[in-house]
């Protein structure tokens, strides 16, 4: 048995309320809850993280790199 007969009757009563067919509400429910979701997990999250703070990327003010790239980043 996949849901309890007391799971199916809430469900059928939640139906009816929004006024939609069983299947309809089954369907909304499941996509509601694949959208609330993250789609990645929070320890991939981390070690990615984790790994750009390991990294050395040049910084600096943001006009400051801004200014040289548009002037070709040092060109003469």
């Amino acid at each position: 048995m996949i849901i309890t007969d007391d799971e199916l009757r809430e469900i059928q009563a939640l139906a009816r309320r929004e006024k939609v067919s069983v299947a309809e509400w089954v369907r909304r429910a499941l996509r509601s809850a694949r959208q609330t979701r993250p789609q990645i997990d929070a320890r991939r999250k981390l070690e990615a993280v984790r790994t750009a703070i390991n990294c050395d990327f040049p910084t600096a003010d943001i006009d400051q790199m801004l200014g040289d790239i548009e002037s070709g980043y040092g060109a003469q």
